[in-house]
């Protein structure tokens, strides 16, 4: 299934009695409860402590990690989270508490959930949070949720849910799991909202337009406060997809740019680690209009006491069991706290000077931006035809994390270097992309490269073998 060189499997290194522990003998009477149906031996490698120890060593040494690495996945944000936070999660306080303790002695978590929906209120120019949804999606879901269930109330039948063709995959896929029609706004050559296709697209059975601003091709649109109006003329409402919040900390709020429904990627934004799967939280906020439409519970404050209310007259209702990813949350709290107003603000500041250094460095060297001409935010988009070869060969050879690419168009290379960089590692990177690029347009420098260092001797999974013949049991050895 693997192409392998170099590499043993824990497997290869086994040897016929050796063992990393020993049982204990039993005085329990022995039963064969399962008869002819019990394996008769179990294909497990004999290895001694020792190797086990060294052979996973070494298998976490060729692993790609943001500790060691700069992971430039764009709108992504894998910035480097520290593990201070992960320690303050994981006091007994907050690790090993239950969600039916009763609320008198959970203070100290209840406390948390209150402040952060306080300091998100303030980072985003929203009037309240859930902190239930688990991810951005999960965000997105609940705010087309609330949108939904707000033109319900008033007795409006909206069916359609707009976003540009720079939109997140989630943005449609979320409208069309909860039944909602989607339409695709067309983008300018500019890389912005195109406003007369806005306008032509807009009728009163549109309820939201989903927009994420910085967008995909990390491009700052300047006629937000135009969209906003075209939106709210047909009474329908603005969406903010918070996945690039981390461009535009402490300098903007989405608030105060017309936008009535906000999600946040607490995992991406607030240094929480996320990747494969999780964990993640995607708080939703609202504008004063909607406030009575979040989910139940929300964290209020009775004097110096916390509680949980559910007096929401027109709430959808819970979103997830109890009251959310609190690990997460409580990370993103610490994180808040750490850094501060000014500490937000110099954050943002960073990863747009980074994405805009990489940009312009990388035009230097000839690569080229559909859009780069402009300053970009906190990622930039570069073109690439070769951009397959080149993102293996920046894992095989100058053991480098790939950005995201092929997305938000075809061959498109989207860089997101993120705060926590430095400039050596930014340059670092720079080289290594111009050396691939080198080696891919001459068979020569591909030769020299070649017989260098490889750093994934584990190098691919044959997907296609895997769909066409899948092993999905380990065969039994004969005895």
């Amino acid at each position: 299934m693997m192409e392998r060189g170099g590499v043993k499997t824990i497997f290869e290194e086994s040897k016929g009695g050796r063992a990393a522990y020993t049982l204990p003998g039993t005085a329990i009477e022995h039963r064969d409860l399962l008869g002819k149906y019990r394996r008769k031996r179990l294909n497990l490698p004999q290895v001694s402590e020792r190797q086990i120890a060294a052979h996973y060593q070494n298998l976490a040494e060729l692993n790609f990690s943001p500790y060691a690495e700069m992971d430039p996945l764009g709108s992504c944000t894998m910035k480097y989270n520290p593990p201070l936070m992960e320690s303050l999660a994981s006091q007994a306080g907050f690790l090993d508490i239950h969600p039916y303790q009763d609320e008198s002695s959970i203070q100290g978590t209840l406390e948390v959930m209150y402040y952060l929906d306080q300091y998100l209120r303030e980072i985003t120019g929203m009037a309240a949070f859930t902190l239930q949804p688990s991810a951005g999606a999960h965000g997105e879901s609940t705010g087309i949720m609330i949108g939904g269930a707000y033109f319900r109330s008033k007795g409006e039948r909206r069916t359609k849910i707009l976003a540009p063709d720079s939109a997140h995959g989630t943005n449609p896929a979320s409208v069309a799991n909860l039944g909602f029609e989607y339409e695709q706004v067309n983008s300018n050559e500019r890389g912005w909202v195109d406003l007369a296709d806005l306008k032509n697209r807009m009728t009163e059975d549109v309820a939201i337009f989903m927009l994420t601003n910085p967008n995909t091709y990390g491009l700052f649109d300047p006629h937000i406060g135009d969209i906003a109006e075209i939106i709210h003329e047909k009474g329908s409402l603005l969406y903010y997809d918070g996945a690039n919040l981390n461009a535009i900390m402490g300098k903007c709020r989405p608030g105060d740019l017309g936008f009535d429904i906000v999600h946040v990627n607490l995992h991406k934004t607030f240094a929480t680690p996320h990747a494969m799967g999780g964990p993640g939280a995607g708080p939703t906020g609202v504008r004063e209009a909607l406030k009575d439409y979040l989910p139940v519970p929300v964290v209020v404050r009775e004097g110096n006491r916390y509680r949980l209310s559910y007096d929401l007259p027109n709430t959808i209702g819970r979103v997830k069991a109890f009251y959310g990813n609190i690990s997460v949350l409580v990370k993103a709290y610490a994180y808040i706290l750490m850094l501060g107003p000014k500490g937000l603000r110099t954050a943002s500041e960073t990863a747009v000077l980074h994405a805009n250094y990489m940009q312009e460095a990388l035009k230097k060297r000839g690569f080229e931006f559909p859009h780069g001409d402009q300053h970009c935010m906190h990622e930039c988009v570069m073109k690439y035809e070769g951009i397959d070869t080149l993102g293996q060969l920046l894992a095989e050879r100058f053991k480098k994390l790939q950005a995201t690419i092929h997305f938000p168009e075809a061959n498109a290379y989207m860089i997101e270097p993120t705060e926590t960089e430095t400039k050596e590692s930014l340059d670092d990177y720079i080289e290594a992309m111009a050396k691939a690029d080198k080696a891919i347009k001459d068979p020569r420098a591909m030769e020299e490269l070649e017989k260098g260092t490889i750093y994934t001797p584990i190098r691919k999974v044959n997907t296609r073998k895997g769909m066409a013949r899948p092993c999905l049991i380990e065969p039994e050895e004969k005895a």
